[in-house]
């Protein structure tokens, strides 16, 4: 990855953004009295995804991106923890949010494999 291209032109950073917005359009569902709970939870933890992977690339150097990656992926696990007690709580539609999910898993499983081979 260049320094011209930038985090940004990575795919799994474009799909992460992407998913971070179906998120936030998707808490916007959660009941009022919720705002402070597990709606805020759920947005803290998607925005942090495509930011360690940014994070992570700044810093220029293979093993540290891997780092930012495996943080990018505990977050992913804690936001499908917090969907599911969404979908618990207040009965929402998860579905399509957890397949971006599992797309961004996959991503960055792969990215990270890559990272390996090459270190």
């Amino acid at each position: 990855m260049s320094e011209q291209q930038g985090f940004k032109s990575l795919r799994v950073w474009q799909d992460a953004m992407d998913l971070a917005v179906a998120v936030f359009k998707m808490s916007e569902e959660f009941p009022k009295q919720d705002f402070y709970g597990i709606s805020m939870q759920i947005r803290r933890s998607s925005i942090s995804v495509p930011s360690n992977i940014a994070e992570g690339w700044g810093r220029n150097r293979d093993k540290e991106f891997y780092y930012f990656l495996d943080i990018a992926h505990g977050s992913l696990c804690e936001l499908e923890t917090q969907l599911e007690l969404a979908k618990r709580c207040y009965n929402i539609d998860i579905e399509k949010v957890l397949l971006q999910c599992e797309a961004v898993r996959k991503q960055i499983r792969s990215l990270r494999k890559k990272l390996n081979e090459k270190a």
